[in-house]
């Protein structure tokens, strides 16, 4: 059996935004073992145009994504949540081999088992170009930076 991740579900407003915390945290230390821990072994995602089942292949989906989204630094934010699922909106900029850099913009619902495994994921990405001097997410946020919201522009 899986190891529980709390906090667990049904969430509160308090709850709700220490596992979207968590999931910024996570994400932004682009380990796809780590990431893939806080997921059922069975998990379903879909993820953009992909569709994966099972930790292994997270993992592996994850491993391909940072090799080609290069310097990635991620910003999550609660947007509602009820029992058991959570929706997020998020913002994260990387750059390209080509040194082309992309601030993507997407929303994620997000459903947990009782021991707070994330069993489903879905997620819609948008890619915008930008230029480097329009960057605005530089790595992981500093404790004084959490509970800014992510602009919109």
């Amino acid at each position: 059996m899986s190891e529980g991740r709390p906090p667990y579900p049904p969430f509160t407003p308090e709850t709700a935004s220490q596992k979207v915390r968590s999931a910024e945290d996570a994400w932004n230390t682009r380990d796809p073992e780590r990431v893939a821990l806080a997921y059922t072994p069975d998990s379903v995602w879909r993820n953009r145009d992909a569709f994966v089942t099972g930790r292994q292949e997270i993992v592996a989906l994850l491993t391909r994504k940072w090799q080609r989204e290069l310097d990635y630094a991620l910003r999550k934010s609660l947007w509602g949540f009820h029992e058991n699922r959570i929706a997020v909106r998020f913002q994260y900029e990387c750059h390209d081999a080509d040194g082309q850099w992309w601030r993507s913009y997407g929303n994620e619902l997000w459903e947990f088992d009782e021991l707070g495994l994330m069993r489903r994921r879905e997620a819609s990405i948008n890619d915008v170009a930008i230029s480097e001097a329009d960057r605005r997410i530089f790595g992981p946020r500093s404790e004084s930076d959490r509970e800014v919201d992510i602009p919109l522009r």
